[in-house]
């Protein structure tokens, strides 16, 4: 009598969890040799093609994942080189994302573009107004909102608009998205004050929240929670089922960034130069950092590995901080202010600044490994996929850097 335990290999990606389920158990079944080595032949084929799959890896929102951590694994090369620039038609703000072989970056030309990884423009579609907002790539569509408040779901592969859904003001930051049984609801930002949740399939209006001011950022998700920060001062969250408030935890000023989620905290900075790691649990302060004699914005949004918390200012400082108690690791100045979030990558740290430089860091030293002079400024933060990275700049290009052929 033979017992066959089918179980995840490590470094399968958890998306696959649900189609290779952890055990699959053949209990009192009689199993001849062949038998059992042609079903460990085909499991093992099957494994290989999703490694192979998974390899290749997206980056399907602005800061990488629903938490937005600003995190990958994928390695980057010691010494990026070009390897090809795409122009649009105005300067570019937008954090770009990336599915497969094709990168998607909305310009304030107002167009949505589709990029391959070959140089060529795959398609294009004229929004009617500025985007400044990244998009959101989910079930085989690109969601993004615009300056003049519409927020659209085209079809990933054609560009072709799906369905559009109107708020009363401008869209600067991503849309997220959560589950509520088998429909998905997106959520976004507007500055009509509201968060607004938004049925992924029809587009029609679910729910919307009023907070007290503008919302910048793109809310993160913990639990069944929406967290998200705004010109009110408050970190809100927002039970998704229902659109009610939860907790409100008061920051005193603006909070233009998006916060970070691990577990039950939360990482954000404010307008006034303090940076926070907040209990959502229980809605409090458990520490905050500010510099001495600092109090310029922190417009860019944190990210994590391990006890590392990297994060801009506009001070021309990165900072890493220690996730537990808020102690600066290390500091380096940059040749000029931050507002682009960074992404850690492996062990490296890739920021842009707004005098157009692109550098690497080493995340343990925060010794300077690289850098590449753009030339113009880099607002929205680097996608990493393949082990390229994509970052767009004010001079209206999207620039992408890997191995050299």
């Amino acid at each position: 009598m033979n017992k066959f335990e089918f179980r995840l290999f490590p470094g399968i990606s958890p998306s696959f969890g649900s189609i290779l389920h952890c055990q699959l158990s053949i209990i009192n079944c009689q199993l001849t040799d062949f038998m059992m080595n042609r079903l460990i032949f085909l499991s093992l084929v099957f494994l290989i093609g999703i490694t192979a799959v998974n390899g290749q890896q997206s980056w399907s929102i602005f800061r990488g994942n629903q938490q937005l951590t600003g995190f990958t694994s994928q390695v980057v090369p010691e010494s990026p080189h070009l390897l090809f620039s795409f122009p649009t038609g105005d300067d570019i703000k937008a954090s770009p994302v990336v599915s497969g072989q094709t990168i998607y970056c909305g310009s304030t030309d107002g167009n949505m573009y589709a990029i391959g990884f070959d140089g060529k423009m795959k398609w294009k579609f004229a929004s009617g107004n500025s985007i400044e907002a990244p998009a959101l790539l989910i079930e085989n569509s690109v969601v993004f909102g615009t300056l003049d408040g519409w927020f659209f779901r085209l079809d990933e592969k054609s560009g072709k608009q799906i369905w559009k859904y109107k708020t009363d003001n401008q869209i600067m930051g991503s849309a997220n998205w959560y589950k509520v049984g088998s429909k998905i609801r997106l959520l976004v930002g507007s500055y009509d004050y509201n968060l607004h949740a938004v049925g992924f399939f029809k587009g029609d209006s679910l729910w919307h929240y009023e907070s007290d001011n503008y919302i910048n950022g793109a809310p993160a998700i913990y639990e069944k929670y929406a967290v998200f920060g705004g010109c009110d001062g408050f970190i809100h969250l927002v039970n998704i089922e229902t659109g009610k408030v939860f907790k409100k935890i008061k920051l005193e000023t603006y909070i233009a960034s998006s916060p970070l989620i691990e577990g039950n905290l939360a990482f954000v900075g404010d307008y006034e130069g303090r940076f926070f790691c907040l209990d959502l649990k229980v809605g409090k302060i458990v520490w905050n950092f500010k510099e001495p004699g600092m109090n310029l914005p922190f417009l860019a949004s944190p990210a994590l590995s391990g006890d590392f918390i990297v994060v801009g200012n506009q001070d021309r400082f990165l900072y890493c901080l220690d996730k537990n108690s808020g102690k600066v690791i290390w500091k380096v100045k940059t040749s000029n202010r931050i507002e682009s979030s960074s992404v850690i990558a492996g062990n490296k740290v890739i920021t842009g600044t707004m005098d157009g430089i692109l550098y690497i860091h080493d995340l343990k030293t925060g010794k300077e490994l690289w850098k590449y002079e753009l030339g113009s400024p880099i607002a929205g933060n680097p996608a990493v996929c393949s082990g390229k990275i994509v970052v767009g700049a004010g001079d209206g290009r999207i620039y992408v850097f890997g191995e050299k052929k």
